[in-house]
């Protein structure tokens, strides 16, 4: 070989190798930045969970990891973006409830099945929330009453086809009423329903507890019942539904996950280091400032709980008639 051809050869392989490394491979994991895409906007409570966890796996990995906030279409938007992603291991998604409604609604194709599951850290039900001087002492008297004259009531909580309105379409449903006779008011959150609740423009709202704490607490609303399959300790004087004889429970939740082709030893890392996290006494400790919920699934748990959540939601949304 002459010297040209080997200066040429060896040219080529030093670049490969360059690139290679440049691009995470044949090094060790992680060894570069890590992005965590988030579909809602900054200060939210699906931001901030992503933030602190980012900045506590920071800590453990020695590399940074920054969150990258992709908001639009209800959820949409992140979700695509994370999904199809370089599956390497450097790109995740923080995932939400609303994976499992937009590909029904038309919104994006992308859905549980275009991710590798990592965990679930979160879980927060749905709480039936009136004004302290509502006339109804507890759920069974608010059910009678819809019950009788429907088309009475107003419920809000948050946008159209959200998890709080799922919440309540499925809680009606359960309860033997027809959901498309009870108006629901869309709001650009649980914040500005809470205020039309409080201003007596609506007659009931369906959000988390924990959203309209500050208000319970100062005796300007009560919660009558929360949709959760058992009492919530941190709320236990709060009757669930199915004491009511409701068979209804529904929330929304936070997890991560990959895209699809993640190879599995890049999976682990990831798993591992956020469970690190979740054990932490800093993370318990924010989770409850917040008032988030902890609800822990592991990736072959959480892949089973998103493939029935994601089936769940089909029938309500048809019940609600969003969807044929």
């Amino acid at each position: 070989m002459s010297r040209y051809k080997f200066l040429i050869i060896t040219g080529i392989i030093l670049v490969f190798l360059f690139s290679l490394s440049a691009f995470g491979f044949g090094a060790k994991y992680p060894s570069r930045n890590i992005t965590i895409i988030c579909p809602w906007s900054p200060g939210g409570g699906t931001d901030r969970t992503a933030r602190f966890i980012a900045s506590e796996m920071q800590k453990r990995l020695g590399v940074p990891v920054t969150v990258v906030n992709k908001t639009g279409g209800n959820g949409a938007i992140g979700h695509s973006a994370a999904a199809y992603a370089k599956p390497d291991g450097y790109t995740i998604g923080i995932v939400t409830m609303e994976l499992s409604t937009i590909p029904w609604l038309g919104l994006s194709k992308v859905s549980y099945k275009d991710f590798a599951p990592i965990m679930q850290f979160n879980q927060d039900y749905a709480a039936v929330i009136v004004g302290a001087n509502a006339p109804w002492k507890n759920i069974e008297e608010l059910i009678d009453a819809i019950k009788k004259d429907p088309e009475k009531f107003t419920f809000s909580g948050s946008g159209a086809g959200s998890i709080w309105d799922l919440a309540r379409v499925g809680m009606l449903d359960k309860a033997g009423i027809d959901p498309k006779k009870v108006k629901w008011i869309p709001s650009k959150g649980a914040a500005p329903a809470i205020t039309e609740l409080l201003g007596g423009h609506v007659s009931v709202i369906t959000c988390s507890y924990p959203e309209a704490a500050p208000q319970i607490k100062a005796g300007k609303l009560k919660a009558l019942a929360l949709m959760a399959p058992e009492r919530d300790p941190r709320f236990a004087d709060v009757p669930t539904l199915k004491e009511n004889g409701i068979d209804w429970s529904a929330g929304t939740w936070r997890g991560f996950a990959a895209p699809k082709k993640t190879p599995k030893d890049r999976l682990d890392v990831l798993y591992k280091t956020i469970k690190d996290v979740t054990d932490s006494k800093e993370f318990k400790d924010f989770m409850e400032k917040n008032g988030f919920g902890i609800k822990i699934r592991g990736p072959q748990e959480f892949e089973k709980f998103l493939e029935e959540d994601y089936h769940r939601w089909n029938h309500v949304l048809k019940i609600a008639g969003y969807i044929k």
